[in-house]
């Protein structure tokens, strides 16, 4: 009977015991096993695409290059133009028909966007709910052949099949079509009219159909345009040609190859100057725009430009322009030109007359921070589109001025470096473009002009209860796959507060800063995926960074580090302390503890994300000689703690 009840008291004792580290697992929701488990990324490298995360030996991607020739009717408010797409097929599958999007069809009554698109508060509607848009093609035809072509089209896609197979490995093919369609006053936040006291600023973007992206990914990308996700685009050379009324100026993200037959000798001799001045040069002015508008009605105007290894082009048209123009100073030596394109109305108070300074400092900045800018010319056109981004030319809102102005100004420009230079798909990956490019940004910002728009975030978590709320989705969702009103914080902001938070405290500066350009290298004028940039910056920094990824970008997990024990070494503290803390949340971080002394002294101890990788709870040596009259967890707040009221220890 001693043994067996010695047994029982032993095995009570062991149940207690285990019972005891249960029921402390449900203090917390962390699992180490869950945050570092391996195989984070579910593929292996391949030729196409390294383990390293860069390029592969035999990474491919197919090209389309537009000759296109259009009119802008500005009593129909309506374009009508022809386009020739040369498309080269360099994957190594032949292809028996080719997918084209046709973005205009958002607009026309029965398209999944206007079906999916919120009655109120949205931004990618058309205000004129009586309007119709949308393509009308006609004379399409493969490689000039006079047989019919077989097409369908399908919302804002469009299936061309070929009489013959397109062969791998550059076989090319030439499509040619005639378009037109009616401008919507709002498009999306993209495209628009808007009515000045000059007359309309047209601002014309996904107005030519545009060859969808064929890869190794997912083969044919054919998710449609419903507004909410962006582009995905192959690269090529453009050769554009736009007719419009004689008092129009018209701008495009390009080389204007015929200067001197569309502006007057005056203006031309302004705009060689603004080539070589670093000061704002008035081109175009108030006295221009009224003698222009005494031209004739009827008379038209052709502006000719080219524009060389991008995704897309974009344009804006008005008699009302006010134009400006500065040089653009880039490291190697070479020089662009900088020009903004604005009404009356938007000159004065700090406003758009600083337009072409803000776009000029907000390039040089980019070139010399991250990679050089690859185009001729940077234009910001003022719209009615609050902000939106092509190659080499912008579109911001026309009331902006002072910060405001700035800041949409940088951001836009910033796009050419996310996604125009590094091709990612916008479509599926908004963050990827949107989010890189707000880190960018803030980076910018805090040194144009010595500051002059610079706000400091203050607490670096203070956004924590809006990016980190459990209601949101995870950032790595599409935006078509997340709410309208969440967008601003998972495709902009938390990816961007997620770099900062790399950057700052986890790999630090210089390294980060070389990994991203790497990144940048690796992958200018390709097309790059979430795994390409992981593994990049993992390989680049020699840092395994699978819980960071796996917490901020795959999951919406929270964080919630609490202290749960302060005591001294023997009792005494004169022999230091021991501090216990608890990571109760989901998402690890490393961490960093201040101490106060009762004379005052603080003493910080940081300790490496390690410390989770295989326990919910740590308890480290604090190296102090007195009493301590306050622990607290994070004393620079800037980390994302959900629950900062259990990161503070006070002497009782």
């Amino acid at each position: 009977m001693r043994r067996i009840y010695f047994q029982l008291k032993a095995g009570l004792f062991i149940l207690f015991l285990y019972s005891g580290l249960y029921l402390s697992a449900q203090t917390t929701n962390y699992s180490y096993t869950e945050a570092f488990a391996p195989g984070f990324y579910t593929h292996n490298g391949t030729l196409y695409r390294s383990a390293s995360g860069k390029p592969g030996p035999q990474y491919w991607q197919n090209s389309a290059s537009y000759v296109i020739k259009a009119n802008l009717d500005d009593k129909k408010d309506r374009i009508s133009g022809s386009v020739n797409i040369h498309y080269t097929n360099n994957s190594p599958e032949n292809l028996d028909f080719l997918w084209l999007q046709l973005d205009q069809n958002l607009f026309t009554a029965q398209s999944i966007g206007q079906a999916t698109i919120p009655l109120e508060k949205s931004r990618y509607g058309q205000a004129n709910n009586a309007f119709e848009g949308g393509y009308t093609l006609s004379n399409i035809k493969v490689n000039d052949a006079d047989d019919a072509v077989k097409y369908t089209i399908t919302d804002t896609r469009m299936r061309i099949e070929l009489p013959s197979p397109l062969q791998a490995n550059g076989g090319s093919v030439i499509i040619r079509m005639d378009f037109e369609y009616t401008i919507p006053t709002y498009g999306a936040d993209r495209t628009g009219i808007l009515n000045t006291t000059h007359g309309k600023i047209y601002s014309i973007a996904q107005w030519y159909p545009r060859m969808a992206v064929f890869d190794d990914v997912s083969g044919w990308n054919t998710t449609p345009y419903t507004g909410p996700g962006e582009f995905y685009l192959p690269y090529g050379d453009y050769q554009v040609e736009i007719t419009a009324p004689v008092s129009h100026v018209v701008v495009l993200g390009g080389e204007l190859l015929n200067p001197s037959e569309v502006w007057s000798p005056a203006q031309l001799k302004k705009y060689n100057s603004a080539k070589t001045s670093d000061k704002t040069v008035l081109i175009r002015d108030e006295a221009d725009i009224k003698a222009a508008s005494n031209a004739s009605g009827s008379a038209t105007r052709t502006w000719k430009y080219k524009l060389n290894n991008a995704r897309d082009v974009a344009w804006a048209s008005s008699p009302a322009f006010i134009i400006d123009g500065a040089k653009i100073n880039l490291p190697s030596g070479q020089t662009a030109l900088a020009i903004s394109a604005y009404p009356i109305e938007s000159r004065g108070g700090n406003a758009w007359e600083r337009s072409t300074e803000y776009t000029k400092a907000s390039i040089e900045h980019y070139s010399q921070k991250w990679f050089e800018y690859p185009y001729p010319v940077a234009i910001n056109v003022a719209s009615n589109v609050g902000g939106m981004e092509y190659p080499a030319i912008s579109f911001c809102g026309h009331k902006a001025k002072a910060g405001n102005l700035w800041g949409v100004t940088d951001h836009e420009f910033g796009h050419n470096w996310f996604p125009m230079i590094v091709g990612s798909n916008e479509r599926l990956h908004g963050w990827m473009d949107e989010g890189f490019n707000t880190f960018i940004n803030d980076i910018s910002t805090e040194n144009f002009n010595k500051g002059e728009y610079h706000l400091p975030y203050g607490k670096q978590n203070s956004m924590t209860q809006v990016l980190f709320n459990p209601a949101l989705e995870p950032v790595m969702s599409s935006p078509q796959a997340m709410r309208e009103k969440n967008i601003g914080a998972l495709v902009y902001y938390k990816p961007a507060y997620a770099l900062h938070l790399l950057r700052n405290e986890i790999i630090g500066r210089a390294r980060f800063d070389a990994a991203f350009k790497k990144y940048i290298q690796y992958w200018a004028y390709k097309h790059p995926t979430p795994d390409d940039f992981f593994r990049t910056i993992e390989n680049e920094t020699g840092e395994n960074l699978s819980w960071f990824w796996r917490g901020l970008f795959q999951h919406n997990w929270q964080m919630d580090q609490a202290i749960t024990e302060v005591s001294y070494v023997d009792m005494d503290p004169g022999k230091g302390a021991r501090i216990t803390v608890q990571n109760r949340e989901k998402l690890p971080m490393p961490i960093e503890v201040e101490a106060t002394t009762e004379s005052g002294k603080r003493i910080t101890v940081k300790l490496p994300v390690q410390v989770w990788e295989r326990n919910t709870s740590w308890t480290f040596r604090l190296d102090s000689k007195e009493k301590l009259t306050q622990v607290k967890i994070d004393p620079r707040d800037v980390y994302p703690d959900s629950n900062p009221e259990n990161n503070i220890w006070h002497a009782k």
